[in-house]
Protein backbone atom coordinates (compact mmCIF):
# COMPACT_ATOMS: atom_id res chain seq x y z
CA UNK A 1 0.00 0.00 0.00
CA UNK A 2 0.94 3.31 -0.64
CA UNK A 3 3.23 5.02 -2.69
CA UNK A 4 6.46 3.87 -3.42
CA UNK A 5 9.50 5.72 -3.11
CA UNK A 6 11.78 7.16 -5.94
CA UNK A 7 15.10 5.97 -6.18
CA UNK A 8 16.53 9.77 -5.64
CA UNK A 9 13.85 10.92 -3.29
CA UNK A 10 14.42 8.40 -0.16
CA UNK A 11 13.87 10.41 2.48
CA UNK A 12 17.25 10.04 5.42
CA UNK A 13 14.97 10.71 8.13
CA UNK A 14 13.49 7.68 9.58
CA UNK A 15 9.58 6.41 8.87
CA UNK A 16 6.97 7.04 11.70
CA UNK A 17 6.21 3.21 10.45
CA UNK A 18 8.01 0.26 9.51
CA UNK A 19 5.89 -2.56 7.91
CA UNK A 20 6.33 -6.33 9.57
CA UNK A 21 4.32 -9.50 9.00
CA UNK A 22 1.40 -7.03 8.11
CA UNK A 23 1.49 -4.63 10.86
CA UNK A 24 2.53 -1.34 11.00
CA UNK A 25 5.03 -0.83 14.00
CA UNK A 26 5.58 2.78 14.93
CA UNK A 27 8.75 4.21 15.97
CA UNK A 28 9.56 6.54 19.03
CA UNK A 29 9.00 9.71 17.59
CA UNK A 30 5.63 8.46 16.60
CA UNK A 31 4.47 9.43 20.07
CA UNK A 32 1.96 11.85 20.70
CA UNK A 33 2.65 15.85 22.52
CA UNK A 34 -0.03 14.68 24.69
CA UNK A 35 2.08 11.85 26.81
CA UNK A 36 4.90 10.02 26.39
CA UNK A 37 3.46 6.44 25.34
CA UNK A 38 0.58 7.48 23.17
CA UNK A 39 0.36 7.37 19.61
CA UNK A 40 0.08 10.62 18.02
CA UNK A 41 -3.46 10.94 16.79
CA UNK A 42 -2.52 12.86 13.27
CA UNK A 43 -0.67 9.28 12.06
CA UNK A 44 -4.12 7.58 12.84
CA UNK A 45 -5.63 9.64 10.42
CA UNK A 46 -2.87 9.18 7.97
CA UNK A 47 -2.54 5.63 7.74
CA UNK A 48 -6.33 5.44 7.15
CA UNK A 49 -5.71 7.71 4.12
CA UNK A 50 -3.17 5.46 3.28
CA UNK A 51 -5.02 2.84 3.21
CA UNK A 52 -8.04 4.17 1.66
CA UNK A 53 -6.19 5.73 -1.44
CA UNK A 54 -4.30 2.48 -1.84
CA UNK A 55 -7.15 0.25 -2.07
CA UNK A 56 -10.03 2.36 -3.08
CA UNK A 57 -8.65 5.37 -5.05
CA UNK A 58 -8.81 6.09 -8.77
CA UNK A 59 -7.12 8.35 -11.14
CA UNK A 60 -11.10 9.35 -12.32
CA UNK A 61 -12.45 9.96 -8.36
CA UNK A 62 -10.78 12.09 -6.24
CA UNK A 63 -11.01 12.21 -2.55
CA UNK A 64 -13.77 14.89 -1.46
CA UNK A 65 -14.37 14.14 2.00
CA UNK A 66 -12.35 12.34 5.08
CA UNK A 67 -13.98 11.88 8.46
CA UNK A 68 -11.17 10.58 11.18
CA UNK A 69 -12.77 9.45 14.22
CA UNK A 70 -10.23 9.33 17.51
CA UNK A 71 -12.40 7.79 19.96
CA UNK A 72 -9.56 5.93 21.71
CA UNK A 73 -5.64 7.07 22.89
CA UNK A 74 -3.72 4.12 21.39
CA UNK A 75 -0.29 3.26 23.14
CA UNK A 76 2.64 2.52 20.96
CA UNK A 77 1.84 -0.64 19.36
CA UNK A 78 1.53 -2.45 16.12
CA UNK A 79 -1.45 -1.50 14.27
CA UNK A 80 -3.53 -3.22 11.23
CA UNK A 81 -6.05 -1.01 8.82
CA UNK A 82 -8.63 -2.61 7.24
CA UNK A 83 -11.26 -1.05 4.39
CA UNK A 84 -14.45 -1.41 3.06
CA UNK A 85 -16.25 -0.28 0.28
CA UNK A 86 -19.76 0.98 1.56
CA UNK A 87 -21.42 2.37 -1.68
CA UNK A 88 -19.73 2.27 -5.82
CA UNK A 89 -22.29 4.22 -7.95
CA UNK A 90 -21.27 6.08 -11.45
CA UNK A 91 -20.44 9.17 -9.96
CA UNK A 92 -20.12 8.81 -6.11
CA UNK A 93 -17.72 5.74 -4.33
CA UNK A 94 -17.64 5.48 -0.49
CA UNK A 95 -15.45 3.43 1.75
CA UNK A 96 -14.85 2.94 5.29
CA UNK A 97 -11.35 2.32 7.21
CA UNK A 98 -10.85 0.70 10.78
CA UNK A 99 -7.74 1.10 12.44
CA UNK A 100 -6.87 -1.02 15.31
CA UNK A 101 -4.19 -3.08 17.49
CA UNK A 102 -3.67 -5.89 19.55
CA UNK A 103 -5.85 -4.39 22.50
CA UNK A 104 -9.03 -3.07 19.72
CA UNK A 105 -9.96 -0.61 17.44
CA UNK A 106 -8.37 2.77 17.75
CA UNK A 107 -9.65 4.92 15.77
CA UNK A 108 -12.29 4.45 12.24
CA UNK A 109 -12.76 6.68 9.06
CA UNK A 110 -14.91 7.10 6.07
CA UNK A 111 -14.16 8.28 2.91
CA UNK A 112 -16.50 10.16 -0.10
CA UNK A 113 -14.66 9.73 -3.93
CA UNK A 114 -16.91 11.59 -6.32
CA UNK A 115 -16.03 11.63 -9.99
CA UNK A 116 -14.49 14.49 -11.88
CA UNK A 117 -15.83 15.97 -14.71
CA UNK A 118 -16.34 19.08 -16.49
CA UNK A 119 -16.60 22.69 -14.56
CA UNK A 120 -19.66 23.85 -14.84
CA UNK A 121 -20.22 27.54 -16.98
CA UNK A 122 -20.62 30.59 -15.14
CA UNK A 123 -18.80 31.76 -12.19
CA UNK A 124 -19.56 31.57 -8.23
CA UNK A 125 -17.71 32.96 -5.15
CA UNK A 126 -14.97 31.11 -4.06
CA UNK A 127 -12.82 31.51 -1.07
CA UNK A 128 -10.37 34.18 -1.39
CA UNK A 129 -6.59 33.06 -1.41
CA UNK A 130 -4.51 34.24 1.33
CA UNK A 131 -1.82 36.65 1.67
CA UNK A 132 0.53 34.85 3.87
CA UNK A 133 4.17 34.74 2.32
CA UNK A 134 4.85 30.98 0.87
CA UNK A 135 7.59 28.88 3.07
CA UNK A 136 10.31 29.87 0.22
CA UNK A 137 10.18 32.81 1.42
CA UNK A 138 10.23 32.15 4.77
CA UNK A 139 13.37 30.48 5.38
CA UNK A 140 13.98 27.56 7.86
CA UNK A 141 10.97 26.88 10.63
CA UNK A 142 11.77 29.47 13.68
CA UNK A 143 12.29 27.65 17.21
CA UNK A 144 9.59 26.88 19.00
CA UNK A 145 8.63 26.11 22.75
CA UNK A 146 7.23 22.57 21.22
CA UNK A 147 8.98 20.96 18.07
CA UNK A 148 6.65 18.88 15.93
CA UNK A 149 7.59 16.39 14.03
CA UNK A 150 6.74 18.27 11.03
CA UNK A 151 7.68 21.69 9.85
CA UNK A 152 5.81 24.21 11.08
CA UNK A 153 5.68 28.43 10.24
CA UNK A 154 3.57 29.81 12.39
CA UNK A 155 2.26 32.92 10.49
CA UNK A 156 0.56 34.50 13.59
CA UNK A 157 0.85 35.23 17.33
CA UNK A 158 -1.12 32.38 19.12
CA UNK A 159 -1.21 33.89 22.24
CA UNK A 160 -3.00 36.29 20.88
CA UNK A 161 -6.82 36.29 19.94
CA UNK A 162 -8.60 35.82 16.29
CA UNK A 163 -7.91 33.85 13.51
CA UNK A 164 -4.37 31.79 13.63
CA UNK A 165 -2.63 31.07 10.33
CA UNK A 166 0.13 27.92 9.56
CA UNK A 167 2.35 26.49 7.18
CA UNK A 168 2.79 22.91 7.86
CA UNK A 169 5.41 20.46 5.85
CA UNK A 170 5.90 16.66 6.39
CA UNK A 171 9.84 15.91 7.09
CA UNK A 172 9.26 12.08 8.17
CA UNK A 173 8.18 9.08 5.73
CA UNK A 174 4.39 7.74 6.96
CA UNK A 175 5.35 4.23 6.15
CA UNK A 176 8.73 2.96 5.47
CA UNK A 177 9.86 2.69 1.95
CA UNK A 178 6.84 4.88 0.66
CA UNK A 179 6.58 8.18 0.11
CA UNK A 180 3.67 10.85 1.25
CA UNK A 181 1.01 10.75 -1.20
CA UNK A 182 -0.44 14.80 -1.39
CA UNK A 183 -3.99 13.09 0.03
CA UNK A 184 -2.58 11.54 2.89
CA UNK A 185 -0.12 14.43 3.34
CA UNK A 186 -3.25 16.83 3.38
CA UNK A 187 -4.60 13.98 5.53
CA UNK A 188 -1.82 14.32 8.10
CA UNK A 189 -2.30 18.34 8.00
CA UNK A 190 -5.58 18.49 8.71
CA UNK A 191 -5.75 17.03 12.24
CA UNK A 192 -3.88 20.23 13.05
CA UNK A 193 -6.89 22.15 12.59
CA UNK A 194 -7.85 21.60 16.26
CA UNK A 195 -4.69 23.01 18.11
CA UNK A 196 -4.65 26.09 15.51
CA UNK A 197 -8.61 27.53 16.46
CA UNK A 198 -9.29 25.96 20.10
CA UNK A 199 -5.93 27.41 21.02
CA UNK A 200 -6.13 30.26 23.92
CA UNK A 201 -4.33 32.85 25.81
CA UNK A 202 -3.11 30.29 27.86
CA UNK A 203 -2.24 27.42 25.23
CA UNK A 204 -4.33 24.82 24.21
CA UNK A 205 -6.32 23.09 26.57
CA UNK A 206 -8.51 20.46 23.74
CA UNK A 207 -7.78 17.45 22.52
CA UNK A 208 -10.01 16.45 19.45
CA UNK A 209 -11.82 13.78 19.41
CA UNK A 210 -12.63 13.69 15.47
CA UNK A 211 -11.96 16.00 12.28
CA UNK A 212 -13.35 16.08 8.62
CA UNK A 213 -11.20 17.01 5.63
CA UNK A 214 -13.21 18.14 2.78
CA UNK A 215 -11.33 18.92 -0.46
CA UNK A 216 -11.75 20.54 -3.82
CA UNK A 217 -8.29 19.01 -5.13
CA UNK A 218 -5.55 18.04 -3.59
CA UNK A 219 -2.51 20.20 -2.64
CA UNK A 220 0.49 21.43 -5.47
CA UNK A 221 3.75 20.52 -3.71
CA UNK A 222 4.36 19.40 0.05
CA UNK A 223 3.37 22.78 1.82
CA UNK A 224 -0.64 23.16 3.39
CA UNK A 225 -1.24 26.10 4.77
CA UNK A 226 -4.22 26.32 7.21
CA UNK A 227 -5.98 29.48 9.02
CA UNK A 228 -8.66 29.10 11.64
CA UNK A 229 -11.67 30.82 10.94
CA UNK A 230 -14.25 29.52 13.46
CA UNK A 231 -14.09 28.68 17.38
CA UNK A 232 -16.79 27.88 19.47
CA UNK A 233 -17.09 26.30 23.08
CA UNK A 234 -19.13 25.63 25.88
CA UNK A 235 -19.14 23.55 28.86
CA UNK A 236 -15.57 21.79 28.00
CA UNK A 237 -17.13 21.42 24.55
CA UNK A 238 -15.55 23.02 21.75
CA UNK A 239 -15.76 22.73 17.86
CA UNK A 240 -13.49 24.62 15.34
CA UNK A 241 -12.73 25.03 11.42
CA UNK A 242 -10.32 26.01 9.31
CA UNK A 243 -9.58 26.70 5.73
CA UNK A 244 -6.53 24.99 4.15
CA UNK A 245 -3.89 26.48 1.08
CA UNK A 246 -0.98 25.69 -0.95
CA UNK A 247 1.09 27.93 -2.53
CA UNK A 248 -1.44 28.36 -5.28
CA UNK A 249 -4.82 29.11 -3.08
CA UNK A 250 -7.59 27.47 -1.25
CA UNK A 251 -7.99 23.86 -1.63
CA UNK A 252 -10.56 23.28 0.90
CA UNK A 253 -11.87 23.10 4.60
CA UNK A 254 -11.61 21.13 7.85
CA UNK A 255 -14.10 21.04 10.88
CA UNK A 256 -13.18 19.25 14.44
CA UNK A 257 -14.43 18.71 17.92
CA UNK A 258 -12.76 18.84 20.52
CA UNK A 259 -13.20 17.89 24.55
CA UNK A 260 -11.55 20.39 27.44
CA UNK A 261 -8.10 18.58 28.74
CA UNK A 262 -6.20 19.25 31.66
CA UNK A 263 -2.66 18.81 29.86
CA UNK A 264 -1.41 21.54 27.81
CA UNK A 265 0.26 21.55 24.19
CA UNK A 266 1.44 24.48 23.72
CA UNK A 267 2.45 27.54 25.32
CA UNK A 268 0.66 30.55 25.80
Amino acid sequence: MGVPLESDSVSENRAFFALKNGELVPAPHARSPWSADMLHGRLLGGLAARALEAEHGDPEFHFTRLTVDLFRNSPLLPLTVETAQVRQGRRIRVADATVRTEQGVVARASAVLLRKGEQPAGETWRTPAWDAPAPARLGPPPPAEWTPPFDLWRLTDWAGLGPHRVWLRETYPLVEGEDVSPFVRTALAADFASPLANSGTSGLHFINADYTLTLSRLPLGKDVGMESNGHLSDEGVATAQCTLHDTSGPIGYCLVTAVANPGSLLGG
